[in-house]
């Protein structure tokens, strides 16, 4: 059924910022400083998307309160400032947020990140004004629980059947699903097209000029 959106929610690392290979590299510098064991990078590519607390906790199992609040500040400190792994936005997704924004979509980011992190590379990247509404993972509950998605629903007056999620991972997928919302995939993210599959989105992306053509095709779909 072809659908007529208000409403699209990106995600951020590895949907709309090429930011997978720091996070892994960041990850694996961490436990190697803490002397936990080192995991491999499709573990971690597996726990992005998920906000912290959850994903340290699959990576290395139940910390103490006093080392999981160490492993956060070594994490942080090799992610801003130490890691020197790119993190440039991927091709095209300036030039895809300005032609929605000039076509009256609202948008949105739904993210593992926290709010602090958030608003650096917003900053940083110049996307801030893109976006009416942002949700991070420190200030509601992590993916895959629907509440980021609900919360921006509710702040922009948008219902499910007219909003669209983006995501690259698995989890973002599964919150799309918990939402009552439809969803896109990307597959230059995290996870690949056949680990996407199985949760059923509308249709998977391999770069940032077919949302157009698939937004296209849809608003001629629904007028037919």
């Amino acid at each position: 059924m072809a659908k007529d959106y208000q409403l699209i929610i990106f995600d951020w690392d590895g949907t709309l910022m090429d930011s997978i290979g720091r996070i892994v590299s960041s990850m694996q510098a961490t436990a190697k400083a803490l002397q936990l064991p080192v995991p491999l990078a499709e573990a971690v590519r597996d726990i992005i998307g998920l906000s912290l607390e959850p994903a340290i906790g699959r990576l290395f199992g139940n910390l103490s309160t006093a080392d999981y609040e160490r492993f956060l500040q070594v994490y942080r400190d090799q992610y801003v400032e130490l890691d020197t792994t790119p993190t440039p936005l991927f091709t095209g997704v300036r030039s895809m947020l300005t032609e929605l924004s000039q076509r009256g979509y609202q948008l949105a980011v739904a993210t593992g990140k926290a709010r602090r992190g958030l608003d650096r590379v917003l900053v940083e990247s110049e996307l801030q004004d893109f976006f009416s509404v942002t949700r991070c993972a420190d200030e509601t509950r992590s993916k895959p629980e629907p509440h980021m998605l609900h919360e921006i629903m509710a702040c922009t007056g948008v219902s499910a059947a007219a909003t669209l999620m983006i995501g690259d991972s698995i989890h973002d997928l599964k919150m799309a699903q918990a939402a009552g919302v439809d969803a896109l995939g990307v597959d230059f993210g995290a996870h690949s097209s056949a680990q996407l599959l199985p949760y059923q989105p509308r249709h998977i992306l391999s770069d940032w000029s077919q949302l157009l053509a698939y937004l296209d095709e849809q608003n001629v779909r629904s007028r037919v």
